[in-house]
């Protein structure tokens, strides 16, 4: 009689204690693993990082943000900061507060998403013309 074969699902390692906020050795073993964010390993985010770094377009980095939000339930939002926006330093990138989700990859993806918009700039002007900054130049 064959058995159905399993694979053991691939979590992330966890971090060591009091290092890390994200709150995973605190959640029960049966949301762990229904956690997405978690199936996120260290080789999978050095390539989503990578993705990151190499955007090409406002579309590209809208597109990566929905999937991010579709696979891991990492909820990204960038947009022009409240005062002027003069370096890329002034583009705020905020990542929800998402059960699981390492402190190191939180500083991380935006990190990433900045040295994208530097190699870039137009995704920069792009973002600040879709949300209507540079009607009056």
């Amino acid at each position: 009689m064959l058995l159905p074969m399993t694979t053991p699902a691939h979590l992330r390692q966890p971090c060591p204690p009091g290092a890390c906020t994200c709150g995973r050795d605190r959640l029960p073993e049966q949301e762990l693993l229904q956690l997405p964010i978690l199936s996120l390993t260290r080789a999978e985010e050095k390539r989503l990082l990578e993705r990151l770094e190499n955007l090409h377009s406002l579309d590209d980095l809208e597109h990566m943000q929905r999937k991010m939000l579709q696979l891991l339930g990492i909820r990204v939002q960038v947009a022009p900061g409240f005062n002027e926006v003069r370096t890329m330093r002034g583009i705020q990138i905020q990542i929800d507060d998402t059960p699981g989700l390492c402190r190191k990859t939180r500083q991380t993806i935006p990190a990433a998403i900045r040295r994208a918009l530097e190699k870039n700039p137009q995704i920069a002007y792009s973002l600040l013309n879709a949300n209507d900054l540079l009607r009056d130049a």
